[in-house]
């Protein structure tokens, strides 16, 4: 086997959701989740089949977005994975709505930060391992820190 990274740019205001799911009713499913969670939320979905004839399926409301997660899923080219790209929202306002579809299997990731997708190639196909999210802590938060973080989320509206 042979373990490549396939680095994914995600553009300054985004983020991006990776998973994986098994059937081709995912792209209208992950697509109904997506625009029942937020009505400003705008998206792209780009989900790879893993066999009949293996396109890579594409939805969403902002076209932008549909070619940066098409883009994405060719490049790292393992079957059965979903990539979604997210403006106006956070992740966490749509992935219990992704959780519930029935045909996601897994979540990589939900980040803003640079990311790397660990694939695993054999002479079948391709997988996706793990990501890589961000870069290496350089330390722990102090109690200023910790003030900081916690009005962060506050002004965010996520705790009182």
């Amino acid at each position: 086997m042979e373990i490549k990274t396939v680095r994914i740019d995600i553009p300054d205001g985004a983020n991006i959701i990776v998973g994986q799911t098994h059937f081709i009713k995912s792209i209208e499913d992950l697509y109904e989740a997506m625009v029942n969670s937020s009505a400003q939320i705008r998206f792209g979905i780009a989900f790879n089949e893993a066999s009949g004839p293996r396109l890579t399926r594409k939805d969403g409301n902002d076209d932008r977005l549909i070619s940066l997660a098409v883009d994405a899923a060719q490049r790292v080219g393992a079957g059965h994975i979903f990539i979604i790209f997210l403006e106006n929202g956070f992740p966490i306002n749509v992935l219990p709505s992704i959780r519930e579809v029935r045909e996601v299997v897994r979540l990589f990731c939900a980040t803003a930060n640079p990311l790397e997708v660990i694939v695993g190639e054999t002479p079948q196909g391709r997988g996706v391992m793990g990501v890589i999210d961000g870069f290496v802590p350089e330390g722990v938060e102090s109690e200023e820190e910790i003030g900081e973080r916690k009005a962060l989320l506050r002004n965010f509206g996520y705790k009182r």
